[in-house]
């Protein structure tokens, strides 16, 4: 049996945390040593929200993607190590023949899950290089996800979902969505990327929210997963015949005993340990004042890696809990991205350069908005979202803040400087995560009922 059939082989974690260690540090080195390189190729960017104008080397998420996918691979015979071990042990039958059953399965899952991160960041280097337009840009994790949805198919994946309780009158316990769950998994992969992508800007803001996402991901794995809690007084040192021995196995966490739940949340966790290890490293060069920026190949790879585990571990409800700051983004920024409201090509927040301070940056309405932008922006603005600029006239909206939510958080708390605001954006997303917790361990059992495991 492998790592992954096996009910827990601690083993296994720690060569994943090893490979991520190394992981670490390679990126750590990597990226300052690969800076002035990106640099002679043109993959240069000036900061916007600084004085300076100094080029900073960008798509460096591509040496992120190459550390993080080069320790998966490297991470697969550590994956089996306990069938390799079967087999060198193995005596011979009396027959002559002795086979074991090799998990095609789970190999099949880990490599298609490689292949689209491959995917995802070669499609997302092409995005840096070519300056991809936004409508172009969303088939992108759909072709990343290919793999994954014909393992998921080939191998016969559950399509059912289970109906929240004030619907069962009508739909009953069970529904059986077909292929509108592969949609569902689509829509999951495209938005985990994309609303990464949008919530960026600022000096550590991608990574730092990829972060937290990741670290969120792992508390939940280790919720699921069986410890050996213990330790042993070596009598034997006293001339005794035995130690004496307390505790044991812990249970199995939240699995209660499901060896499936566990083979999941491993899975998962073997992916995103490295996944923070690389984060961190590239979090430490890229915050403020960062001397590298990450380009969309970074937000593709860690989307694509969410949208990985919680497809194959089954925990894309969870996973979405996570991501509540950039639902909330995702909402406010609809009417600039469908056309309601005018959307410059930079939303970043507008730097005055003689206090180093942020103020909301604004877009204007060259021609009077139509009633439907109206409305929403009236309303947006009785919440405290934005702020208008209206004519002294007839009231008509001149210009807004634009629709993001670092825009809303300096609308609300007044101007700070760069380091501040992304502070904020990650309590914010930490805040986020223990409310997930909230409401998926705490709150679920009212929409839910039964094991909801």
């Amino acid at each position: 049996m492998s790592c992954f059939l096996a009910y827990f082989q601690s083993h296994c974690v720690y060569s994943s945390i090893g490979l991520s260690l190394l992981a670490f540090l390679i990126t750590i080195y990597l990226i300052p040593a690969l800076g002035p390189t990106f640099v002679k190729a043109n993959l240069k960017g000036r900061d916007l929200l600084k004085i300076y104008a100094v080029p900073i080397p960008e798509s460096q998420g591509l040496v992120v993607a190459s550390v993080y996918i080069l320790s998966l691979i490297l991470f697969i015979p550590f994956a089996f190590t306990q069938l390799f071990a079967q087999l060198a042990n193995a005596k011979p039958s009396t027959e002559g023949i002795h086979v074991l059953e090799f998990p095609h399965h789970q190999l099949s899952v880990y490599l298609s899950s490689i292949i689209s991160l491959l995917i995802a960041t070669f499609l997302g280097f092409l995005d840096d290089v070519f300056d991809i337009r936004w409508r172009h840009k969303l088939p992108i994790p759909i072709i990343a996800s290919i793999p994954l949805l014909m393992v998921y198919f080939a191998e016969r994946g559950n399509t059912t979902i289970v109906v929240p309780l004030p619907f069962r009158g009508l739909l009953g316990q069970l529904v059986d969505l077909g292929p509108l769950y592969y949609l569902y998994m689509v829509m999951l992969s495209t938005f985990s990327t994309n609303s990464i992508n949008i919530l960026a800007g600022i000096n550590g803001s991608e990574a730092s929210q990829a972060l937290v996402i990741a670290l969120s991901v792992i508390v939940n794995d280790l919720l699921y997963l069986p410890w050996a809690v213990g330790f042993r007084i070596p009598l034997h040192l006293l001339g005794s015949k035995a130690d004496l021995e307390f505790g044991g196995l812990w249970g199995a966490g939240m699995s209660k005993g499901s060896q499936v739940l566990v083979e999941r949340h491993l899975f998962s966790l073997y992916f995103m340990l490295p996944l923070v290890a690389v984060l961190s490293a590239f979090l430490y060069h890229n915050w403020y004042p960062a001397r590298v920026f990450p380009g969309d190949t970074l937000c593709y790879l860690a989307g694509m890696a969410f949208a990985v585990v919680g497809i194959q571990a089954h925990f894309s409800k969870t996973l979405l809990l996570f991501f509540m700051p950039q639902i909330f983004n995702f909402i406010l920024s609809v009417p600039q991205l469908f056309g309601l409201v005018p959307c410059p090509r930079h939303r970043v927040p507008r730097f005055d350069p003689e206090t180093n301070l942020l103020y909301p940056s604004k877009a204007q309405f060259l021609q009077h908005p139509k009633k439907l932008s109206s409305l929403v922006l009236q309303i947006f603005s009785a919440l405290g979202l934005v702020e208008l600029t209206t004519h002294s006239k007839d009231g008509s909206i001149l210009e807004t803040t634009n629709l993001t939510i670092f825009n809303v958080f300096l609308v609300r708390f007044g101007p700070m400087n760069e380091k501040r605001l992304n502070q904020l954006l990650i309590i914010t997303q930490v805040a986020g995560s223990i409310v997930a917790f909230v409401v998926r361990y705490g709150l679920a059992g009212l929409v839910y009922d039964g094991d909801r495991r």
